[in-house]
């Protein structure tokens, strides 16, 4: 079940999509559908597609887009695999979104994944969310430990900002990074969101 802290995240996401003016969107690390569902319900986004690889995850994706309209479940793409992976046939999608999946990758592969996403898809836009680990604490969760088991890195604001940078450095984006999700003045938000933006793009 989703929630409240979540919802803003999805939210989130959605109006920057709008923002930068997208139509078709990869969510890398799609899980059981918490974004594509959403979008799939806005004739806004023609085409969509989710990358998984977690076999159970996709599963209950299709199934719940199996009682959709024939012309709406039609517009969304599943692919079972890595983010890492370089997907040739999503090149030229507007956008790829990431929620609260790229900690999940090991930080020595992050540069395989910049590749697979800035060199391969190369989209307008990419929208990226992750924990804020100066939220932690708010959420009741011990200093020695992550929000999960299988995340492999939460930075705190200032680590992330610096990430941010150098990979809109790298691959020459424009890029902005807020707090997002229940956000306090003292630590920021329960997330944060960097979004890289093709310089050509007018938003």
């Amino acid at each position: 079940m989703s929630t409240p802290l979540h919802e803003e995240r999805l939210q989130a996401v959605m109006d920057a999509l709008r923002i930068a003016g997208a139509r078709s969107v990869v969510d890398l690390g799609c899980g059981d559908g918490a974004l594509l569902l959403r979008l799939v319900k806005d004739t806004t986004f023609v085409r969509l597609a989710g990358v998984e690889q977690s076999v159970m995850a996709l599963g209950a994706l299709r199934a719940a887009l199996a009682v959709l309209d024939v012309d709406v479940r039609d517009r969304v793409t599943l692919v079972e695999g890595s983010m890492l992976e370089p997907r040739r046939e999503l090149a030229g999608m507007d956008a790829v979104t990431m929620v609260e999946t790229i900690e999940h990758l090991p930080p020595d592969q992050l540069s395989r994944w910049e590749q697979a996403v800035f060199s391969v898809i190369r989209p307008k836009a990419v929208i990226i969310t992750t924990p804020n680990a100066e939220y932690n604490a708010v959420l009741g969760v011990p200093a020695h430990r992550f929000r999960h088991p299988e995340h492999m890195f939460e930075w705190d604001r200032p680590r992330f900002r610096q990430w941010a940078e150098g990979v809109a450095a790298r691959h020459r984006r424009r890029w902005l990074v807020r707090d997002i999700a229940g956000v306090r003045e003292d630590v920021g938000g329960a997330s944060q969101m960097a979004i890289f933006l093709d310089p050509d793009l007018v938003i």
